[in-house]
């Protein structure tokens, strides 16, 4: 049997969290894990897209941004109705990565083709 638990500190230098931090993932409820992931996938698209989307210019990596932008469309297409009220901000973050994602293009994808847009549709300003 394995014991998959699921850290809610930081890690830290004295050592592996406290037992009071630690719960086991089969408690977290599945709203909670999605959303984690949804803010996971948006805060790492954002340092990759640069500064039009929040990031750091020496980190820009559009390649991988698109990846990470298409995964969290995938995940609230997939999610949404699950997710009740915390779908309208995940779905405001996600069309924000999309425009700058677009801003950041040197040659923007056509309308529909941008990342995560087969789940979204086009993206509009």
């Amino acid at each position: 049997m394995s014991s998959n638990s699921y850290s809610t500190d930081q890690p830290s230098d004295e050592g592996p969290a406290d037992s009071d931090n630690v719960r086991e993932l089969a408690v977290i409820p599945a709203v909670e894990v999605t959303t984690r992931a949804a803010l996971m996938l948006m805060s790492a698209a954002a340092e990759k897209v640069g500064p039009e989307a929040g990031g750091d210019e020496q980190f820009r990596d559009l390649a991988e941004a698109r990846q990470l932008i298409t995964a969290l469309a995938g995940l609230l297409d997939a999610s949404g109705p699950d997710l009740g009220l915390h779908r309208k901000p995940i779905a405001d973050g996600l069309k924000a990565l999309q425009l700058a994602f677009r801003e950041a293009s040197a040659f923007p994808d056509e309308p529909g083709r941008g990342p995560g847009e087969k789940y979204t549709g086009p993206v509009k300003g």
